[in-house]
């Protein structure tokens, strides 16, 4: 689905951001990519969609060099950004106009969804709320069907309810031949969706597992002190402390956000 090799690249007169990144994934799964600010997310995302042009390197996105931005890759892959923009129109006249774009398009699903966040097709798009604007980008984008879906702080401008149906919506609507990118900070939001996690820190990869092998090498505790025997990682929470500690006989849920923590810290888990 996705091959990077030795990828190279840096803004004008900056440092280089990525040197001799490579990466590899599969469709199949919704892979959580963290890092901090400026630690290159955003950007990666841009290079796989073609918005951005490696200095050096392969970047492969099902079999098309994402730099010709062919029409054969577009109609598979749909982007959300953060930050996002639509015209004076009609909602059912957008799905109208951009829907035949993707050959797979689910008109059923996108009526579904709208009705799930409640919003109408009658709405005009230009003067729904951010955060109305959000539900129907997303609705839009589960709607295409594509092969790749990459969604930048997908949970951004949504309200409590919302992003529950948001949770509940992509878990029960993709399939096998798919694959979701999904960068947040909101991890909380997307915990229970994720089945690997890649994390960036200063154009690299410093880790790559999927949430099945992480299991298999740590768990993670709820007690009222920090000085556990073995800890690798142990963070103050209201009322006590969360730990992560190598993998005991009970198997528990991974913490996303401690985890994340533990590995920008530098504490190592196998």
């Amino acid at each position: 689905m996705i091959q990077i090799n030795d990828l190279n690249f840096a803004y004008p007169r900056q440092q280089s951001l990525f040197t001799n990144l490579s990466m590899h994934l599969e469709a199949g799964s919704i892979t959580g990519l963290l890092g901090k600010n400026g630690a290159g997310k955003t950007t990666l995302l841009k290079l796989l969609t073609g918005q951005l042009h490696p200095k050096s390197g392969e970047v492969d996105v099902h079999n098309h060099d994402p730099r010709k931005r062919e029409v054969s890759m577009l109609n598979n892959v749909f982007f959300v950004p953060e930050e996002f923009y639509f015209p004076t129109i009609m909602i059912s006249d957008y799905i109208k106009i951009y829907s035949p774009l993707y050959p797979n398009f689910d008109l059923i699903l996108m009526r579904n969804t709208l009705t799930e966040f409640d919003l109408r097709d009658d709405c005009n798009l230009h003067r729904l709320s951010y955060g109305q604007k959000k539900k129907f980008l997303i609705a839009f984008t589960l709607a295409t069907r594509c092969r790749l879906l990459i969604l930048d702080e997908p949970t951004n401008g949504l309200d409590i309810p919302s992003k529950s149906v948001f949770r509940k919506i992509l878990a029960g609507s993709l399939d096998e031949n798919q694959l979701v990118i999904i960068s947040t900070h909101q991890v909380k939001d997307v915990e229970n969706l994720i089945d690997k996690i890649i994390i960036l820190d200063s154009g690299k990869v410093i880790f790559h597992q999927t949430i099945a092998e992480i299991s298999q090498q740590v768990c993670f505790v709820s007690g009222a002190s920090d000085e556990v025997e073995g800890a690798i990682y142990s963070e103050a929470i209201p009322g006590g402390y969360r730990t992560l500690m190598p993998k005991g006989l009970t198997e528990t849920e991974v913490d996303i956000e401690l985890l994340f923590n533990a590995i920008i810290k530098g504490k190592k888990i196998t």
